[in-house]
């Protein structure tokens, strides 16, 4: 059967797509009687099945014109799928041992053909909250950021290259509007979509839609999100859109990768592991306080910003002298000189991460997608209580973002609230 027009495949006409497309087929084994399907989509955007095959497996993700979450009255355009498929096979080229390999793409039916993740890895979120422990993560996290980011930076590329892969990104415009609709803007009024875990936190639902200052500084990261095209990000980096084992880390679900901020990416990432941080003290139970636990997680943020600033500086001097064109040779031709302009870009890229961190752990709390970190702790007024430290944390660095000068003393920041 031909597939020349977009139809959501159900699990019948999945296995009739997979037969007509050998990159698929290719890599289950011929006897399609014996493949095996399972619907998993628990994101909020697609459909998700698994297929294994008699030699192998994948993953089938085909993106709906609407959100799968609330349904057909939130449309959302399907093209979102070719932004993920081309964002994963950059980052794919850039840091091979951290994003899943792409097997196949197809535009009409928004659908990507892509490497399984076996077991026993899961989703980054759950094992936080089942408190394990894993050893790599910070070296593997740091590894992707750095080499995903600075190589699709001006610190690497012509001005030529970087502006054609702008323009194509700009076509992601959808799911950046939904972006700044989530995260710079309904926490800040009052909005149909918002939620929180009321009455708890009503007064602090309300204190940040009244904050003067938040806005301002609000307003200024939205600016930067919209109007900065630093480098390529995911635009999505969540502890939900990474997947782990005690020593695999592989990043997915770039659907929302634009050129962006190199800040929202990193924000994102360690704001959502001081999410972690603070829900902890629900997830504790007579066996185990969690108090190691919040440690390691402390030491994880801590390592992950340090390995990240020394990888990129490292690829930085390394490219020093090659197509680059942020920096020209010729001018900046002193070791004194180029010191300066590193400090200078590595402490506002700091400034930013602890920005969009910030905004990032806000909208989750009175927003309106939550995360299970919290909507895991049954009990209302337990959940409430964490949930009120982490946003106490949130606006003290979207405010003071500029006074913090390293890792170290946001860490500190975190401890003094907990």
């Amino acid at each position: 059967m031909a597939f020349t027009e977009f139809r959501p495949l159900d699990e019948k006409s999945l296995i009739d797509y997979i037969k007509a497309t050998p990159s698929l087929s290719s890599k289950l084994g011929d006897k399609s009687d014996d493949w095996t399907t399972k619907e998993v989509g628990d994101g909020n955007l697609n459909f998700v099945y698994i297929v294994i095959g008699t030699s192998g497996s994948l993953v089938i993700k085909q993106a709906l014109p609407y959100i799968r979450c609330i349904g057909e009255s939130w449309p959302m355009t399907k093209e979102r799928a070719y932004f993920e498929a081309l964002a994963l096979k950059e980052h794919g080229q850039l840091c091979p041992d951290h994003v899943p390999e792409v097997y196949h793409f197809d535009r009409t039916m928004s659908l990507i053909g892509m490497r399984y993740l076996e077991p026993p890895h899961i989703i980054l979120r759950k094992g936080l909250i089942a408190g394990i422990e894993y050893p790599f993560l910070a070296e593997h996290m740091s590894e992707y950021m750095a080499k995903t980011l600075f190589c699709t930076s001006l610190l690497y590329r012509t001005t030529t290259e970087h502006k054609r892969a702008v323009a194509e990104f700009c076509g992601n415009v959808e799911l950046c509007r939904l972006t700044e609709q989530v995260v710079f803007s309904d926490p800040y009024k009052v909005s149909q979509f918002n939620r929180w875990t009321s009455p708890y936190l009503d007064r602090d639902a309300e204190a940040v839609r009244e904050d003067n200052t938040l806005k301002l500084e609000i307003a200024e990261l939205k600016s930067k999100f919209c109007e900065r095209t630093q480098a390529l990000v995911h635009g999505d980096l969540h502890t939900g859109s990474v997947m782990v084992t005690l020593d695999s880390t592989q990043v997915i679900d770039p659907e929302f990768a634009f050129y962006g901020p190199m800040g929202f990416d990193i924000g994102a990432y360690v704001g959502n592991l001081i999410l972690a941080f603070f829900a902890q003290d629900g997830q504790a139970d007579e066996c185990n306080d969690r108090t190691a636990y919040k440690e390691w997680i402390l030491r994880t943020i801590e390592e992950t910003w340090t390995l990240f600033y020394k990888k990129f500086t490292a690829l930085w001097h390394q490219h020093k002298d090659g197509s680059g064109e942020a920096y020209l040779p010729e001018i900046y031709n002193k070791p004194e000189l180029q010191k300066l302009v590193q400090e200078k870009y590595m402490e506002d890229l700091f400034h930013d991460t602890l920005g969009f961190g910030a905004a990032k752990m806000i909208r989750r709390i009175v927003g309106v997608a939550h995360v299970e970190d919290f909507e895991s702790i049954k009990d209302d007024s337990k959940r409430a209580a964490c949930e009120r430290r982490a946003l106490e944390v949130a606006k003290m660095l979207l405010k003071e973002r500029r006074n913090f000068q390293d890792i170290t003393g946001v860490v500190s920041a975190i401890r003094k609230v907990s």
